[in-house]
């Protein structure tokens, strides 16, 4: 591949022609090598081409104390080359990973400035691409994983594009030293207790030592395995217009699945659809701890399993496995006195109640069933109110939200079953909207 400086411009332009639109390109500086290169090479684009305003994002996120000099080091850059630049300090949260930790403050801020039709653009390049498969190949990470870095993803309400990933740290350093460009060393790159640094300065010398084209073999590697990932995400797709069938139940607003053409499926085939179903709301574990869905699926016909995750439960209830995050996961309050029913009365994590027509009379109250209550019904006389759930198959972890609205000890309607929500002959019918939340997996 040439690595001579006048095709560096031309093949970054290439991979950006996608975004030339973009309403703003937001360069993710750290000072480093990469991002003064891409950097550098943007702002003598930009002189010649048509193309989005450029502004430059330091995150200072205070570590050492060699970093307290390098926003100093940034601007002056950014002045020189007349480019806007924007410094974020952030505090890193302490935990078992600071290169983790690190990482998420730094994507936090970038998530919140790069609004719609913004392109956040960073420097990473094959030599990272190599060293991240082969970090996640010794972690046992999945194909999704083994895919290494995409060229692009969602970063706030933009995009995160990564237009370097192609090129060879070596042909930035040719770049960089044909233009005499000046940039940080950050010190903690050598550290070798980082896993990153380890691979970086042991374990890849040793491999292209030996075989001159490890790198950008690895990274055609990835390429097939982005390839095969993407035949993956087809396939759940498949799988999982099959189950997204209709239900009395949609008013609950909860993302669900039909249970049967699911279970028809080969393990395996399982757990690609739900691992790509519940992708974007929890994370999932790895393919050895996947009992949970095995014992959700085998449970008893009677029973109501739930696989807990680590942003929220799987349910398996009325024939349907069920998504529950946010208020769904909480006890709602006891009950709430209905001081004036002509509006709605919001319910403490359990959404709003409200009548359609004339409001019953008397002092009315929003309990949640305790068991034992009977409910009067005009065509059937009195009935116990678990036998009206069991016959219209209402999910189990609905039943202990459902708004029940009581005159007294009088049990006058249950919202949103019909036949239960109103009297007979009209006049007024309860409603329920169980969440104001976005629950995602729509």
């Amino acid at each position: 591949m040439n690595s001579s400086k006048s095709d560096l411009p031309s093949r970054l332009l290439l991979n950006l022609e996608p975004w030339r639109n973009a309403a703003h390109w937001r360069i993710a500086f750290s000072g480093g090598l990469d991002s003064t290169v891409l950097l550098h090479l943007l702002a003598h684009l930009v002189k010649t081409e048509s193309l989005p305003p450029l502004c430059a994002v330091h995150i200072h996120h205070g570590l050492q104390a060699a970093a307290d000099a390098w926003p100093q080091h940034c601007q002056s850059v950014c002045d020189a080359l007349g480019v806007q630049l924007l410094i974020e300090r952030v505090t890193v949260q302490a935990g078992a990973s600071l290169e983790r930790a690190a990482r998420d403050a730094r994507y936090a801020v970038f998530g919140s400035l790069t609004q719609a039709n913004d392109v956040l653009l960073t420097g990473q390049h094959r030599d990272d691409q190599a060293e991240t498969l082969l970090f996640r190949l010794l972690r046992g990470a999945g194909v999704r994983g083994l895919s290494g870095m995409p060229t692009r993803r969602p970063v706030g309400q933009g995009t995160l594009v990564r237009p370097l990933l192609e090129i060879s740290r070596a042909e930035l350093e040719a770049y960089a030293q044909a233009h005499q460009l000046r940039w940080i060393e950050d010190p903690s790159n050598e550290d070798r207790q980082f896993s990153r640094n380890y691979l970086r300065h042991q374990v890849m010398p040793l491999l292209t030592g030996r075989w001159p084209q490890a790198q950008a073999s690895m990274v055609r590697s990835a390429a097939h395995l982005r390839e095969a990932q993407g035949l993956l995400d087809e396939l759940a797709q498949i799988d999982l217009a099959q189950a997204a069938t209709a239900h009395e139940f949609e008013w609950l607003g909860l993302p669900s699945l039909e249970l049967a053409p699911l279970a028809a499926l080969s393990a395996a085939r399982q757990r690609n659809a739900i691992s790509h179903w519940l992708e974007p709301s929890t994370q999932l574990p790895d393919s050895d701890h996947w009992s949970g869905w095995t014992d959700l699926c085998a449970a008893a016909h009677d029973a109501s399993p739930v696989w807990r995750l680590a942003e929220g439960e799987l349910h398996r209830s009325a024939g349907r496995v069920w998504w529950l995050s946010g208020n769904w996961l909480r006890t709602p309050v006891i009950g709430a006195d209905w001081q004036a029913p002509s509006s709605a009365l919001r319910l403490a994590d359990n959404g709003r109640v409200m009548f359609s027509g004339q409001a019953p009379s008397g002092p009315l109250q929003i309990r949640y069933r305790q068991g034992g209550e009977v409910m009067h019904l005009a065509d059937r006389g009195h009935r116990d109110l678990k036998r009206l759930l069991n016959e219209r198959a209402v999910p189990g972890f609905v039943r202990g939200r459902l708004p029940l609205l009581f005159r007294g000890d009088e049990l006058l309607a249950v919202a949103n079953l019909p036949g239960l929500d109103g009297p007979v002959q009209g006049g007024w019918i309860l409603h329920w909207l169980p969440t104001d939340e976005d629950q995602g997996l729509s």
